[in-house]
């Protein structure tokens, strides 16, 4: 389904809401800069991107497939077709989730095409619908401006992942769980999930800021590098955050191993004090009947007492050793 058409005339006037004719006869002059973004497409939407714009049938089918495609870029001489990944908002999901956006960019135009809605793709449309002088530098600037605005919606994700893996990693060493143990996993897979995406895009915004593809304007080349240059700086953080989700889970390890250390130090200390006292009480529990003690009046106070004393003294041989 189309969610916005734009076109920027030569004259400067913005036309919005065009219908597939619209498009058809805007597109067939060679003039000013058009813009469609499709969300979900339907097979008239396919028809559109077939007929109209005659797109490639291998791009027309990436980008009808509810597969997952990694980040590429296709140059078919005439036009461009670039698959790059964002932040999908629309999930409610403790692992972060990824969507893709299809664009295709031209001489006099750009097409988008995604499943989910896009902040980056509705953020640029509401700027073009407030000032129309945004997609008069050209198809390539406003190509950019989209990718630059999905590329910046990394930033709000990553810090929250950061705010999660130091919470994580205090509660790893004060209190380690299970929950813990699962919390770690899970930021380990969001991570592993954004690394996919992102060094491959570092590559495509790095071929499409050294002038390697013609319908790129040597004026748009820079920006393009300012991309790449947030992209570095992405994958350097996602390489911290992977270093801090690595060293939250030895502490997690670390920390469950130095608690069942404890214990086993506390029941093998419990164990070894029992142990001379069972071997008193087993001696006296015997039933041969030539035993002098049991005839004693006080035996039974006699080996309590004992028992205690030999209880008490290891414990304090315990204490000086700094075993307890």
């Amino acid at each position: 389904m189309i969610q916005c058409a734009f076109y920027l005339a030569p004259d400067g006037r913005l036309l919005d809401q065009l219908s597939s004719d619209q498009i058809r006869d805007l597109l067939a002059t060679g003039e000013g800069l058009l813009w469609v973004d499709i969300q979900d497409m339907t097979n008239e939407d396919a028809g559109l991107l077939s007929d109209v714009f005659c797109f490639h049938p291998l791009a027309v089918a990436d980008c009808i497939s509810k597969n997952i495609h990694p980040p590429k870029i296709d140059d078919f001489a005439d036009y461009l077709f670039v698959i790059v990944h964002g932040i999908n908002y629309h999930i409610d999901s403790e692992v972060v989730e990824t969507t893709e956006l299809a664009l295709f960019l031209g001489k006099n135009y750009v097409v988008t095409t995604h499943d989910v809605p896009m902040r980056s793709v509705l953020s640029v449309s509401g700027r073009v619908r407030k000032d129309p002088r945004l997609m008069r530098r050209g198809a390539d600037f406003l190509a950019h401006d989209i990718i630059d605005a999905m590329v910046d919606n990394f930033m709000p994700t990553l810090d929250e992942m950061d705010e999660r893996s130091v919470s994580i990693e205090s509660e790893a060493l004060s209190e380690p769980k299970t929950q813990t143990l699962a919390a770690i996993m899970q930021l380990k897979r969001s991570i592993l999930a954004l690394t996919r995406v992102i060094l491959p895009q570092r590559e495509i915004m790095n071929g499409l800021s050294r002038g390697e593809y013609p319908l790129i304007g040597e004026r748009a080349q820079i920006y393009y590098r300012n991309v790449y240059d947030h992209l570095v700086r992405i994958e350097m953080l996602t390489r911290d955050l992977r270093d801090m989700a690595e060293s939250a889970l030895n502490t997690y390890l670390s920390s469950v191993s130095n608690r069942m250390n404890e214990v086993m130090k506390m029941l093998t200390l419990i164990a070894t004090i029992f142990i001379p006292l069972t071997f008193i009480a087993g001696i006296y529990g015997m039933n041969f009947a030539n035993m002098p003690e049991l005839e004693w009046r006080h035996g039974y106070f006699g080996i309590l007492i004992v028992m205690a004393v030999i209880g008490v003294a290891l414990v304090i041989y315990f204490r000086k050793r700094k075993w307890v």
